[in-house]
């Protein structure tokens, strides 16, 4: 009952209690990153939402105007403190990942949970094996059980069947602990970036 209609009401309750202290983050965030270089504030990222379902996630804009896109040996987005690519408010939001609240409007939308999968590109998905294809069953999260306890130190195939166990054993209790898993993750701002010794050890990114 909670995997499929209490965990979309309490998505959309948290949501819209988020929703007002949002539009403050958004008129100093987006001003700053405007007058910066007087580019868009938000970044369209296609991504895959359940069932494979290709929607645009919401992020503010953390590089420059028209960078180039740079991957990883496993094919994930390339990631790093020092990414010449970053703005420099861009650096701060990354770290502190204020860049991703915008997703609440996804969460509003339906696209993605507050806690899920986080979701891959599009082209990722051709790339999925054996299982893998069943981290489409469920919404996407903002943040998940992968951010919680690994972030950006595990890689790209290790992620996904983290993501089935997490779909395995979803509960509210589970949900829960994520969530303040990844607030005092995100405080104390863990594995943000992607080292060059992790980078080579284990080919991760995000």
């Amino acid at each position: 009952m909670y995997k499929y209609f209490f965990k979309r009401v309490f998505d959309l309750i948290l949501a819209l209690i988020a929703l007002p202290f949002w539009f403050i983050i958004l008129v100093i965030v987006g001003s700053i990153i405007y007058f910066q270089d007087k580019g868009s504030i938000f970044y369209n990222a296609p991504r895959l939402g359940k069932n494979g379902k290709v929607y645009k996630m919401y992020k503010f804009r953390s590089m420059k105007m028209n960078a180039p896109d740079l991957r990883n040996d496993d094919g994930s987005t390339f990631n790093a403190e020092d990414d010449p690519r970053l703005t420099r408010i861009g650096k701060f939001i990354r770290k502190t990942s204020l860049d991703e609240t915008p997703q609440l409007l996804n969460i509003i939308k339906g696209d993605m949970s507050i806690i899920g999968p986080r979701p891959d590109l599009p082209e990722h998905r051709e790339l999925y094996e054996g299982n893998e294809e069943r981290k489409l069953e469920i919404k996407p999260g903002v943040t998940g059980y992968n951010q919680a306890y690994f972030r950006n130190t595990v890689p790209w195939k290790e992620r996904i069947q983290n993501d089935i166990y997490y779909i395995d054993h979803l509960s509210w209790c589970l949900d829960i602990k994520i969530f303040f898993k990844t607030a005092i993750s995100v405080l104390k701002r863990e594995d943000v970036f992607v080292t060059e010794k992790s980078n080579k050890n284990k080919g991760v990114g995000m």
